[in-house]
């Protein structure tokens, strides 16, 4: 038995989480304008973010830095607001690093590796024998603890987190092909045509953008790989490929370490990272049973919770009922003499009479005028919706006034209302 796996307890005490969330994620078009990808929100009351960073915590992991970059005024923001709780004399931590040309006047982040290696004295100062590496931009539940159980027993260079997903789905992920003992005997970083598992042709391993390193080796590796002119400084384009064939890379398999309540039936990931994608995530949150629950006690969500009231819905005649059929309606919200159907309503939007709200996601603070109809659209924060609108019937209308997807969702702006006015 390894000794980190003797008296010390679980394995997540000596382990630091370290979140990338500095990327843009452009595919999300205007809703990443004026935020990053992680600071994105999702569910009625989080954020992207939230979800890697509770399953850091929920895991056990109490040491936990968050490097951000693009448009993070947002994210850090909420990060000062949700996760200021860690306290030094528990030996917890919670950093905010941002790429403030640490190493260099003129450079930014330059990749994934680098925006670890640029903090290596930070890491270095709390001194954990592992280091956890996350995408901040991903929303599932997962307890890391035995991925870090699974490094240690097989004595592995690294371990990668890894999901089965349809494999022209692929392409936008680091694919790899893995032997009987999970040892990945190649790694690919988003091929045009992904290489199947065995045995399952219409099916590959995507890295989940998760990696366990000891930390000092993992250090070792970076000042390396910054010293290489020809590197592009990432840790799936360059670290992973040269441990796979110069190391020992294991995959750990998301089956094996997600967290499912009674109610969750298969494992949950989703790569919100289109609009169509987001939408439907969002959307389908709303089923009487999702398969992803929100509710779920014995893995909470952490967030920043606003102090609101409680939802409210008023009026209650022919044609003017304020009421909610199949939707998630945050604190805060007044729902009055409208009807919703499959929708999720974030915190403070506020609804008028005779308005009509079908498949819509409306983030927080929203104002939704008398009669407007609206369906099957995304409504991003702090939007007021004039009396009368109607958006989600007209096909060509809608491509001309917002953004609207191949699927037929509509995305509405601030600026994009700003746009229509006379």
């Amino acid at each position: 038995m390894n000794a980190y796996l003797a008296p010390g307890g679980p394995l997540a005490r000596h382990a630091m989480a370290y979140v990338l969330a500095g990327g843009r994620g452009s595919r999300l078009l205007e809703l990443t304008d004026l935020r990053a990808k992680p600071a994105v929100y999702f569910g009625g009351k989080t954020r992207i973010i939230d979800f890697a960073l509770s399953n850091a915590m929920n895991s056990g992991i109490r040491r936990i830095a968050v490097a951000t970059q693009y448009k993070a005024h947002s994210l850090i923001r909420h990060l000062q607001r949700g996760w200021n709780f860690f306290r030094p004399e528990r030996n917890e931590s919670f950093d905010i690093l941002p790429a403030s040309q640490r190493v260099s006047e003129t450079l930014w982040y330059m990749g994934t590796a680098d925006a670890v290696y640029q903090n290596i004295d930070i890491i270095e100062s709390y001194a954990p024998r592992f280091l956890v590496v996350l995408a901040g931009d991903h929303v599932y539940k997962q307890d890391y603890e035995p991925m870090l159980q699974q490094h240690v027993e097989a004595n592995a260079h690294v371990t990668v987190g890894c999901l089965e997903v349809p494999r022209m789905e692929a392409v936008g992920f680091g694919v790899m092909h893995i032997d009987e003992n999970d040892r990945i005997i190649s790694f690919l970083e988003k091929p045009k045509d992904p290489p199947a598992m065995p045995g399952k042709p219409d099916a590959a391993l995507a890295s989940m953008g998760i990696y366990v390193f000891e930390t000092n080796f993992l250090f070792e590796l970076l000042r390396a790989d910054a010293a290489d002119p020809h590197s592009s400084h990432d840790f799936g384009k360059d670290i992973i490929p040269k441990l796979v064939r110069e190391g020992k890379a294991m995959a750990h398999q998301f089956a094996r370490s997600c967290v499912r309540s009674t109610a969750e039936s298969v494992p949950y990931w989703r790569d919100v990272g289109t609009v169509d994608a987001y939408y439907q995530a969002n959307i389908d949150l709303t089923d009487i049973v999702p398969d992803l629950d929100l509710y779920d006690r014995d893995w909470p969500i952490w967030t920043y919770a606003e102090m609101t009231a409680p939802a409210k819905f008023v009026h209650d005649t022919d044609g003017r009922r304020g009421m909610a059929v199949s939707s998630l309606v945050s604190g805060g919200c007044i729902v009055s003499g409208a009807g919703l159907t499959r929708s999720l309503l974030f915190t403070g939007v506020h609804v008028h009479s005779f308005a009509q709200i079908d498949h819509a996601v409306i983030l927080p603070n929203v104002d939704i005028g008398r009669g407007a109809r609206l369906s099957k659209v995304i409504v991003d924060r702090g939007v007021q919706i004039p009396p009368g609108m109607v958006v989600g019937e007209d096909p060509e209308l809608d491509a001309k006034r917002f953004r609207r997807t191949e699927s037929g969702v509509c995305l509405i702006t601030k600026s994009m209302m700003e746009r229509l006015e006379p």
